[in-house]
């Protein structure tokens, strides 16, 4: 497991937001949803952010709230049912993720069931996200991705 900590500069985004369960559902919204948003707004080509609120081992599926986010300038005004946040800045922990949805459950599972017990880190109240950066991969054929799964963290 490749991890590596960063320092992040708060990055303003506009976001979608999605209740119910993670997975294909997700996947979907992206699709239906988000993608034509950010056709009609003029945000391809940009840097992505997925923000999953909720354990779904914790919380009832139909409940999980997950934010599809991009990257915005301080002149973006939102349409539709989009708003504006800002993604905190401070210190993360980045892995690497190639792979397909199903994958990427487990490669969360590894980064915050055994890297992060190990790190002498732990997490702080920011929220934990997959970052899609312009030159990230999908491949339609067999929806592999990459992105990077990135944590906040602070010492112990």
């Amino acid at each position: 497991m490749h991890v590596k900590l960063i320092e992040r500069q708060p990055t303003r985004v506009a976001y979608m937001r999605h209740t119910g369960p993670y997975g294909e559902p997700i996947s979907r919204f992206w699709m239906e949803e988000v993608a034509p948003w950010m056709s009609t707004d003029g945000l391809l080509g940009r840097a992505r952010y997925g923000i999953s609120h909720d354990d779904p081992s914790v919380t009832d599926a139909s409940q999980c709230r997950y934010d599809a986010c991009i990257e915005v300038d301080e002149r973006y005004v939102p349409s539709g049912r989009a708003q504006v946040t800002t993604l905190p800045g401070g210190r993360y922990a980045v892995m690497p993720f190639n792979g397909n949805g199903a994958e990427i459950f487990l490669a969360w599972r590894r980064l915050l069931g055994e890297w992060l017990p190990s790190s002498r880190l732990q997490l702080d109240m920011r929220p934990c996200f997959e970052h899609y950066p312009v030159d990230s991969t999908w491949d339609p054929k067999t929806g592999a991705f990459s992105c990077e799964i990135t944590i906040p963290v602070a010492p112990l």
